[in-house]
C-alpha cells in the first residue's frame, strides 16, 4: 500500500503542483493595505522563486498546529516539532536551510530574534488566525527589513481593514488532549472611516512526547482609520507560552524501548515567555503614481527557562551555593538545585518607504532601522545548600546584548518592452552588535563588533506569450553570526551567499507549472553543526566554501470540475567543499561532505476532490529523503527518510437563521501511523581515560520522534 501511494505521489508530478500563484500586488492600483508588504514582495513576473499563501489556504488546516506546520506541503520545505504533535516549539527549514538564516517580517516588521536570529513560533501561538497573506521566497529573494534572509524568507501581512462587521467563534479538539478556542470579530468600517478588530485565542495540548505539555494565549487587536487615500493602523498582538522542555530528545535505544517518553521528571521544566508586539503603521496614496509606507514597532520579550540540576558542579554559580557533604564528611563538588534562566529584551523598529510606479517604471525605495537590548541572566531559586552570601534569586551570570541595524535599499522594476522586464535591487546594511557581562558557563563575553553589507541583485524576465515566462536573476546576501556562534568561537566569520536562480513560469485556466534551478554558492556558510547547547540552541560553524544546488518543480493541474492535483518536488546537492574536525586527538579532512540537514529530495502531493460545493476531500503526501545530522557523513547521524499521508474533509453550511456560515473541518495525521523521525541532534566528545594517553573521539545523537496517527476537528461558527 505504502509503494502504490508513493508511486502515485512521484507520477502526479509530471502534471500538477503546490501553490496557484495569487498575483495580487502587479496592478498598478495598489490596495493600501498591501502597500505594508509591496516593497519586499515579489511577483509573477519576479526573476525569483516564491510561494503565495492566502487566508483561505490556512483556513482550513489551521486548528491549532503552528505556522510552520502548515506551511509543511510548501516547495523545500521541512518541518520539525519538539514535542511531536506540531503545537509548542516548533520550526521550518527550506532548502535546508535553518531557521537562523530565514528571514521573518510581520507586516514588513523583523520577526527574528537580532540576537539568535532565530524565530519561536511558539511565542505567537494561533497566529495563522490573524495572518491575511504570506509569501516565501527561496532563495536569497527580494531586500527585506531585518536580518538578511540567507537562503529564504516568509513575509507576512495581518488582517486587512473589513468593510462588513462579522464575529467568528472557532473550536478544534483533537488527539493528546489538545484543545483551541477563537474569538475573533470586526465591527467593519464605521462612519466609512474606523475599524475595530480583533483576536483571542487559547491552545492546549499535552504532545506527544510524554508530558511536553503546551498552555498557550494569544491575542491581537487593530484598529484601524481609512480615508480615500489614506490607512492608519495601530495594532496589538502577542502570546504568553508555557511548554514543558522536550529539546532533549531521546537516544535511539530510549526509541526504540518508548518514543512516546520524557525522561525529564520535575515537574516544572518549562519555558516560560510572554512577548507583546505594538505596531503603527501609515500608508498614503499621493496620488496616481506615488505612495508611501511608514512603521513604527515595539516589541517587549521577558521570560526564563527553569530546570532542575542534580550534582550540578558548584562552580557554575559563582560562590552562591555550597556543596554537598558525603557520608565521608568531605565536599564533593556538587549539589542539587533549580535554576532560572531568563531573558528581559526591547526591540525597536522605524521602517519607510516610498513606492512610484508609471507607465515602465516600478520604483520602490526603502529605509529601516532597529535597535535592540536584550538583558541575560541567571538565577538560583532552591538549592540544596546555600553559601554563607549566596540568597535564594541571587543571580549567578548577567550579560547584556545591544544590537543596532540600519538597511536602505532601492528596487526597480523597469519594462524594457512589453515582454521583457528588468529587475534590480540594491541594498546597504550596517549591524553594530555589542556584549558585555558573562555567559552561563561563567566566561566572559565582550563583543564590540560592526558589520557593513553591501547586497545587489539583478534580474530579467522575459514573457514567451501571455501565458508563460522565462526568468535569471543573481544576488547576493551577506549575514552576521549571531550571539550562540560567537559564544562557541569569538573569531567566528559572517557569511556569504552569491544565488542564481534561472526558471520558467506557466499558468492559464487550469494549468499552472513553475520549473525553477538555483545554484547557491557559498563562503564562510553558518552551517548547523549538529550539536545543540544545554538549553536547546543549535550550534553551527563556518564550513568554507559550500554549495546548494537544485531543480524545484511545482505544478497544478484541474483535472475536472471535482478533481484537482497539486504537486511539488525539490531535487538538489548541498555539499560542503571540505570539512576539518578533530579525531583522536588530530584534524581530519573529510573532504567534500553532505551540508546537514539537507535532505536531496524533497516532495509534497495534494489530491482534492470536491464532492459537492460545500463538501471536499483532500489527500496529503510528503515525503523527506535521507538526511545527515553533521557535516561529516558519520553513519550516527542519518535520519531516515520518510512518507507520510495526510487525510482532511471539510464542509461549509450556510444556515439562513443566526450563522452566516458553520465550517467543519477534519484532520487526520500520518494517516498511515507511520513512526518517524523528522529532527536531532549529533555530537562527538574525547575519551581520554579508556587509554591512558590516549585520545579517541565517540560520537551520540537525540531524536525527536513523531506522533503517529492523530486527529484534529474544528468548527468555525461565523456570524
Amino acid at each position: 500500500m505504502k509503494k502504490f501511494l508513493l508511486a502515485v505521489f512521484l507520477i502526479s508530478n509530471v502534471i500538477s503542483s503546490q501553490e496557484i500563484i495569487n498575483d495580487t500586488l502587479q496592478t498598478t492600483r495598489q490596495d493600501l493595505d498591501e502597500v505594508i508588504v509591496k516593497g519586499i514582495r515579489a511577483k509573477f513576473s519576479s526573476p525569483i522563486s516564491f510561494t503565495n499563501v492566502d487566508k483561505q489556504d490556512l483556513k482550513s488546516k489551521n486548528l491549532g498546529q503552528d505556522l510552520p506546520i502548515l506551511l509543511n506541503f510548501l516547495p523545500s520545505v521541512v518541518t520539525t516539532s519538539d514535542a511531536g504533535a506540531g503545537i509548542g516549539y516548533t520550526g521550518i527549514r527550506i532548502r535546508g536551510v535553518s531557521p537562523q538564516s530565514t528571514n521573518i517580517t510581520i507586516n514588513g516588521i523583523p520577526f527574528n530574534d537580532p540576537e539568535s536570529m532565530g524565530t519561536f513560533w511558539v511565542n505567537l501561538p494561533d497566529f495563522s488566525s490573524s495572518i491575511e497573506s504570506l509569501q516565501v521566497q527561496r532563495g536569497v529573494g527580494t531586500s527585506t527589513n531585518g536580518s538578511g534572509a540567507f537562503g529564504a524568507s516568509i513575509n507576512i501581512l495581518t488582517d486587512i481593514v473589513s468593510d462588513q462587521p462579522y464575529a467568528e467563534l472557532s473550536s478544534s479538539f483533537g488527539s493528546y488532549n489538545t484543545l483551541k478556542n477563537t474569538i475573533k470579530f470586526s465591527t467593519g468600517k464605521i462612519n466609512d472611516f474606523f475599524e475595530l478588530s480583533g483576536r483571542l485565542s487559547k491552545i492546549d495540548s499535552d504532545g506527544y512526547v510524554d508530558r511536553a505539555y503546551s498552555d498557550l494565549k494569544s491575542y491581537f487587536i487593530q484598529g484601524a482609520y481609512t480615508n480615500g487615500s489614506t490607512l492608519i493602523k495601530a495594532i496589538s498582538f502577542g502570546g504568553h507560552e508555557k511548554t514543558y522542555q522536550a529539546w532533549d530528545g531521546l537516544s535511539m535505544d530510549q526509541v526504540l524501548e518508548n518514543r512516546r517518553q520524557n525522561p525529564l521528571t520535575y515537574e516544572n521544566e518549562i519555558d516560560n515567555y510572554k512577548q507583546d508586539h505594538f505596531q503603527l503603521h501609515w500608508n498614503e496614496k499621493i496620488n496616481n503614481y506615488w505612495s508611501f509606507n511608514l512603521g513604527l514597532n515595539y516589541t517587549d520579550g521577558r521570560g526564563y527557562f527553569e530546570q532542575y540540576k542534580e550534582d550540578d558542579d558548584i562552580n557554575t554559580y559563582g560562590g552562591i551555593v555550597k556543596s554537598d557533604i558525603d557520608s565521608n564528611g568531605n565536599e564533593t563538588g556538587t549539589t542539587d538545585l533549580i535554576r532560572r534562566r531568563w531573558l528581559d529584551n526591547d526591540f525597536y523598529v522605524l521602517n519607510s518607504s516610498i513606492n512610484y510606479i508609471k507607465d515602465k517604471i516600478d520604483l520602490t525605495l526603502s529605509s529601516s532601522y532597529s535597535s535592540y537590548v536584550g538583558d541575560h541572566y541567571g538565577e538560583v531559586i532552591w538549592a540544596r545548600s546555600l553559601s554563607n552570601t549566596g540568597e535564594i534569586r541571587d543571580r549567578y551570570y548577567e550579560g547584556l546584548g545591544e544590537k543596532k541595524d540600519l538597511s536602505f535599499f532601492a528596487k526597480l522594476l523597469y519594462s524594457i518592452n512589453k515582454k521583457t522586464e528588468l529587475y534590480t535591487d540594491i541594498q546597504l546594511r550596517g549591524v553594530k552588535y555589542n556584549t558585555s557581562g558573562i555567559t552561563s558557563d561563567l566566561i566572559n563575553m565582550v563583543l564590540d563588533k560592526s558589520y557593513n553589507f553591501f547586497n545587489p541583485k539583478i534580474g530579467l524576465s522575459y514573457k514567451l506569450n501571455s501565458s508563460s515566462l522565462i526568468y535569471a536573476s543573481y544576488a547576493r546576501a551577506n549575514r552576521e553570526p549571531n550571539r550562540t556562534d560567537f559564544e562557541s568561537n569569538s573569531e567566528i566569520k559572517p557569511e556569504r551567499l552569491n544565488d542564481i536562480e534561472i526558471g520558467w513560469r506557466f499558468r492559464n485556466e487550469n494549468i499552472l507549472l513553475n520549473l525553477n534551478s538555483y545554484f547557491m554558492l557559498y563562503d564562510e556558510q553558518l552551517v548547523l553543526t549538529g550539536e545543540i547547547d544545554d538549553v536547546g540552541n543549535p550550534k553551527r560553524t563556518n564550513s568554507g566554501s559550500s554549495s546548494r544546488i537544485g531543480l524545484e518543480i511545482e505544478n497544478s493541474i484541474k483535472l475536472s470540475e471535482l478533481f484537482s492535483v497539486q504537486t511539488n518536488i525539490t531535487l538538489s546537492s548541498n555539499k560542503n567543499k571540505n570539512i576539518f574536525s578533530m579525531v583522536d586527538g588530530a584534524l581530519y579532512n573529510y573532504g567534500k561532505t553532505n551540508i546537514s540537514f539537507s535532505p536531496s529530495f524533497i516532495g509534497s502531493n495534494s489530491i482534492n476532490y470536491k464532492y459537492s460545493e460545500n463538501l471536499n476531500f483532500t489527500f496529503l503526501s510528503k515525503y523527506v529523503g535521507k538526511q545527515y545530522m553533521s557535516n561529516t557523513d558519520q553513519p550516527n547521524s542519518i535520519l531516515d527518510s520518510y512518507f507520510v499521508n495526510d487525510l482532511s474533509i471539510s464542509y461549509l453550511l450556510q444556515p439562513n437563521k443566526i450563522f452566516e456560515s458553520i465550517s467543519i473541518n477534519l484532520l487526520i495525521n500520518n494517516l498511515l501511523n507511520k513512526e518517524y523521525i523528522s529532527n536531532g541532534y549529533y555530537y562527538t566528545y574525547d575519551d581520554t581515560w579508556s587509554i591512558p594517553g590516549q585520545i579517541t573521539t565517540l560520537d551520540g545523537a537525540g531524536y525527536y520522534p513523531q506522533a503517529t496517527r492523530n486527529f484534529l476537528a474544528g468548527f468555525i461558527f461565523k456570524f
